[in-house]
């Protein structure tokens, strides 16, 4: 195909599997990379061990390429009044699924930024793409990544952010909008969200930035692919749409939710990790509406306590409370092979494009 993401990473197709950390496995990222499209894991989660382990089983599965998505947040600003408060909040919830709450938050989940170690992993391993969220880390690093011919790529949830990535020196913007499920990856949470939707973000960054950019968010089938992609946009990004996929890491709990009519509603909630992710909305996400964002932690503080409490409720049989993170077109999500999903995809992309042509 004619198209420079396809050029810049020998892929078939411009399609995207979304990282996702703790729903991506090697298995679903070696299946759509084997498919003709880049397949993604998510390492924000991981220590730099288990990265490592994950890249590498991810290629011996595929010959194709491999995007590696790292967490690029600010460390953790500790406030342990704000902290001691968030955990009383929730001692009566805990107590009810016979569990105690966690004596203290902790940072669960380390930053790629200044992580030597992590950053090592990726230069040694040399996936095709790395992918950064959250932020930037430092241009020594980016170009270090570049000089081992690996092609980088960044959300931006803004015009603004747009600009700095591409100031970065990096190769690709990934325009993330307001449909888009799992964390925002705006720069700083405490800024000033605009909430563009994917198709007004695309066309914004278009405006300002002369890199390459990526749709993603509420793409769910072929039509929506066609239709980003007559905007100009490099390739398209899609998350909730492999969720279902035999070869993700998603519980029986969470697949009965996307395929429940609750999967049609979903919020956004900054109180299950510290950062605003659309969820399904469920137990928590009801429980914890109206809690003002200056009572909650900073991630990835909160997710410390957020995943006690779900482990504490999934062990009673409550599976309300669990980060179940998906875009606003979660009901439109297919149970396929992610092999078979990327063929339907395709083949739903080129209908649309021939009834446009008509």
């Amino acid at each position: 195909m004619n198209n420079l993401l396809c050029k810049r990473l020998n892929l078939r197709f411009p399609l995207i599997q979304a990282p996702m950390a703790g729903v991506s496995t090697p298995e679903l990222a070696a299946a759509v990379s084997n498919a003709g499209a880049l397949g993604s894991i998510g390492v924000g989660a991981s220590t730099p061990q288990q990265a490592e382990a994950m890249i590498r089983q991810s290629l011996s599965l595929t010959s194709g390429p491999l995007n590696v998505n790292v967490f690029c947040h600010a460390p953790a600003q500790r406030d342990p009044q704000q902290e001691s408060a968030w955990i009383a909040r929730f001692g009566e919830r805990f107590s009810g699924f016979d569990a105690a709450p966690p004596g203290e938050l902790s940072e669960i989940y380390q930053t790629f930024c200044g992580n030597e170690a992590m950053q090592e992993v990726l230069l040694n391993t040399r996936p095709a793409a790395v992918s950064f969220h959250f932020g930037l880390p430092s241009e020594d690093v980016i170009r270090r990544l570049k000089s081992q011919d690996i092609v980088t790529l960044a959300t931006a949830t803004s015009p603004a952010e747009a600009r700095v990535i591409e100031e970065a020196g990096v190769d690709f913007i990934v325009a993330q909008g307001i449909e888009a499920g799992g964390h925002r990856g705006i720069f700083d949470p405490q800024a000033e969200d605009r909430q563009l939707s994917t198709l007004t973000l695309v066309q914004a960054i278009r405006r300002v930035s002369r890199l390459p950019v990526i749709a993603a968010g509420g793409i769910m089938d072929g039509a929506g692919i066609a239709a980003m992609m007559k905007l100009g946009v490099a390739g398209v990004q899609l998350g909730t749409a492999f969720v279902l996929c035999p070869e993700s890491a998603a519980n029986t709990a969470y697949r009965q939710l996307m395929k429940s009519e609750q999967a049609a509603s979903t919020v956004m909630t900054a109180a299950i990790s510290g950062r605003p992710a659309r969820c399904i909305t469920n137990d928590f996400c009801r429980m914890t509406q109206d809690i003002p964002a200056q009572a909650i932690p900073a991630y990835p503080l909160t997710y410390a306590l957020g995943k006690a409490l779900a482990a504490a409720a999934s062990a009673k049989g409550d599976h309300g409370y669990g980060a179940q993170w998906a875009g606003q077109g979660a009901s439109l999500a297919r149970e396929l092979p992610a092999t078979e999903l990327v063929k339907v995809l395709i083949a739903e992309w080129q209908a649309a494009d021939d009834l446009t042509a008509e």
